[in-house]
């Protein structure tokens, strides 16, 4: 099975706006021995028929191999993060998994998930869907770290009621070809929504994230923010667009993106977007790309300290600030502890 071969779907094109500087070919184009749906551990899950209308292609993938989706519905405040580890192991397989968390009214609850592989040449479509009704409080942190000859293409669309809360903290650590999509079109007043990304690459690694806002409603508020440091042969696409309408009076729209370039081979196309057609309003974007500060970097050897030392201080600092705005305790340990060879 090739992804391109698809009959009446349509897929991501690199000439597309959204998709400029992704190159799905080696993916599309890539012969599978056969297409699987990743079950999950937690029984008695609900499945329906994926029946959502999303904004971006992307959606398209999974939607087109697997049209059913699990539901996890919390309806009771819970003392612990629910974990989902993926764990993908056989080679040349195409796995999709659809999933949709409803968080109910007056609830605050806390999801964690990790993708990771022992495969060869094999890949994931995932998609989410986040329902957050009046009053509901999410934190959901997604770990990647699938190594090289292997992709995900993870596409997650949010819907949030009146007053709720959502932040999303979205690690990117792993070696393959990765495209990440989020979607939220802000249809409710007194939302909080918050995405927090860190991209810490090497080797050949190719991760693109692509974030689409839209405030149509008053009072709402969207903070994007990313930090990525690339090692050797990496690339990076981040891309970040918020369009506030005239509906949404006293919106408020942030994106920040900051990039660490550790080696002359990697890159980074980092594309912050805001489209205002309001006045009422607060919004700020900014991206900065460089390297480390190396009068720091002097600073800290003159005191003793080893160069390599030293570099992984000033690393672990810039790259700090998205764990620790991790707001539930036992998730920051399991962020600050996790080691891949402990899922594999």
């Amino acid at each position: 099975m090739k992804i391109n071969e698809l009959v009446g779907v349509t897929l991501p094109n690199k000439k597309d706006e959204e998709f400029l500087k992704i190159n799905f070919d080696s993916l599309f184009s890539q012969d599978f021995k056969e297409v699987k749906t990743y079950e999950f551990d937690i029984m008695g899950l609900q499945t329906i028929k994926d029946e959502n209308s999303y904004e971006s292609s992307l959606f398209n993938i999974t939607k087109s191999l697997d049209e059913n989706q699990k539901i996890i519905k919390i309806d009771k405040n819970i003392k612990e993060p629910i974990f989902l580890i993926h764990k993908i192991k056989d080679d040349e397989t195409f796995f999709t998994n659809s999933l949709k968390i409803e968080v109910a009214k007056d609830i605050k609850a806390q999801v964690v998930e990790v993708f990771v592989n022992s495969s060869k040449n094999s890949a994931y479509g995932v998609n989410r869907k986040i329902v957050l009704e009046e009053n509901a409080t999410l934190e959901y942190v997604k770990i990647q770290d699938i190594n090289e000859s292997n992709s995900l293409i993870f596409a997650t669309s949010v819907k949030q009621e009146k007053n709720s809360n959502l932040k999303i903290t979205n690690f990117e650590y792993g070696d393959g070809f990765i495209v990440n999509g989020f979607e939220n079109i802000i249809n409710s007043e007194f939302v909080n929504y918050e995405l927090n990304g860190l991209l810490k690459l090497e080797k050949d690694a190719t991760t693109s994230s692509l974030i689409k806002t839209i405030h149509n409603e008053k009072n709402s508020t969207s903070n994007i923010n990313f930090k990525n440091s690339l090692k050797e042969t990496s690339k990076a696409v981040v891309k970040i667009k918020s369009i506030v309408n005239e509906t949404a009076p006293f919106s408020k729209a942030f994106q920040n993106c900051n990039t660490i370039l550790l080696s002359d081979d990697a890159t980074i196309f980092a594309q912050p977007h805001l489209e205002i057609l309001i006045d009422e309003l607060e919004a700020s974007h900014g991206t900065t790309t460089g390297s480390l500060d190396q009068e720091q970097l002097l600073y800290l050897c003159s005191r003793g300290i080893s160069k390599e030392k030293a570099y992984e201080m000033l690393l672990e600092a810039f790259e700090s600030t998205i764990k620790n705005n991790i707001e539930d305790e036992l998730i920051k340990e399991f962020v600050t502890n996790y080691k891949r060879d402990k899922y594999v």
